[in-house]
């Protein structure tokens, strides 16, 4: 008799389950909004970001020249600065006022500055100085026109070494210009491109965001349409705390298991980013991250009593998340006490276990720490996500229980008179 009990309890609790997971699908599907943030959001902004990254690193970055020297060795060494990929000379200005009027105007984004005595002092053998002028609002410039000025400087250096050794052998030449040899091998991200550097971590953060957006959406579209802005409707399969979480949190998984097949493994493969991740090493990383975020998008729901509420959270979040996870800006450069707050966000593991596994081919072991944390806050929010259900459904008992009791107490006034 138990056992026969217990089995009936446990077919209404499955059959409650997927009666939650339908109707919160169908919810999903016909809410306009969370159909936007589940669906078109990951699949556009993925594209946008990756658009606009596209050329990897800045290229050709316009430059302005005052030559007071104007010599055969100044025009050398501007015809070696402009013919790396790195830096363009768009202007040759008479004086440094006309060069800085441009870079004020925004029309170029450095100054060269090559002084009178420029080719003087090399003949006579005294050291020499080309002055840069760059628009430090901008890293990259400062870049650009540092690494196509060192370049152009050391090819020169080498060409002066040369003439004033005196050698007899190119092999000569080559020691004595270049005594120390060093190679340049760029490992994770060959490109040296910005894309493959930032858009791993930009992929992690927007799974997170808009399932934050989407599920509080939907948790205040249930409370809008609830007499008593409750959370959870008062209905014979609303009955439990798990088959709730259970149902409404495999709605959310089976959607964003699609969305982050899209954005983990088919958006790299468009672009031709760097995706050295091994299938089943991904798949097994994944599986608490998704858990994780939808978890803490349904303890989050619980602050959310209007749509609009929602948007405020993506807003003040979004790029303060991707700062302290540590990708963006040095982990190690990120004050004490705002690293201990990002441990609070599952996209902060997301990202430093997915760039290691996806740029850098790490394997499971290699990420330990941010796979268990991952399970971890999986675990917490899990429990907090049923605490929150539980009191959601306390809640609505005690309010429909107070509405019967007015109703009870209006009908019985209506009797005695």
């Amino acid at each position: 008799m138990k056992d026969q009990k217990f089995k009936d309890i446990v077919s209404q609790g499955i059959t409650d389950l997927f009666y939650i997971w339908w109707q919160e699908l169908k919810a999903a599907v016909k809410d306009q909004g969370v159909l936007i943030f589940f669906i078109v959001v990951p699949l556009g902004y993925p594209l946008l970001y990756t658009f606009i990254y596209t050329n990897e690193t800045v290229r050709e970055v316009p430059a302005a020249v005052v030559d007071n020297n104007r010599s055969s060795l100044s025009r050398e060494y501007l015809r070696l600065v402009d013919a790396g990929a790195d830096l363009q000379i768009v202007s040759h200005c008479s004086d440094l006022e006309e060069a800085k009027t441009l870079l004020k105007d925004g029309k170029v984004y450095g100054i060269i500055y090559i002084p009178e005595s420029f080719s003087r002092d090399i003949s006579k053998g005294i050291q020499t100085h080309v002055t840069l002028y760059c628009d430090m609002s901008g890293m990259l410039y400062y870049k650009a026109m540092l690494t196509s000025n060192t370049n152009a400087s050391l090819m020169m250096n080498k060409q002066i070494k040369i003439e004033r050794a005196g050698n007899t052998t190119d092999r000569q030449d080559e020691v004595s210009t270049t005594p120390i040899e060093y190679e340049d091998i760029s490992i994770f991200n060959p490109q040296n491109g910005f894309a493959s550097f930032l858009i791993p971590a930009v992929l992690i953060l927007i799974i997170q965001q808009t399932l934050l957006l989407g599920i509080g959406l939907s948790a205040g579209t249930a409370r809008e349409n609830n007499r008593f802005r409750d959370l959870v409707p008062m209905s014979r399969h609303y009955h439990g705390t798990l088959r709730i979480v259970l149902g409404k949190s495999l709605t959310y998984f089976m959607i964003y298991a699609i969305m982050t097949t899209y954005m983990l493994c088919l958006v790299p493969k468009m672009f031709s980013l760097v995706q050295i991740a091994q299938a089943s090493t991904l798949l097994a990383f994944m599986l608490p991250y998704l858990l994780a975020c939808i978890f803490f998008a349904m303890t989050c729901s619980i602050f959310i009593h209007h749509r609009e509420s929602c948007m405020m959270i993506y807003v003040f979040t979004s790029l303060p998340l991707l700062f302290i996870s540590g990708i963006s800006w040095p982990g190690a450069a990120v004050p004490q006490f705002w690293e201990v707050i990002s441990w609070i966000f599952p996209s902060t593991f997301g990202i430093n276990g997915f760039v290691r596994i996806n740029n850098m081919g790490a394997v499971l072991a290699d990420v330990a720490t941010e796979y268990k944390a991952l399970w971890i806050q999986t675990l917490v929010y899990f429990i907090t996500t049923c605490v929150v259900y539980r009191h959601q459904i306390t809640m609505s008992r005690k309010h429909v229980y107070e509405r019967l009791k007015e109703m009870q107490k209006k009908h019985l006034s209506q009797k005695s008179v």
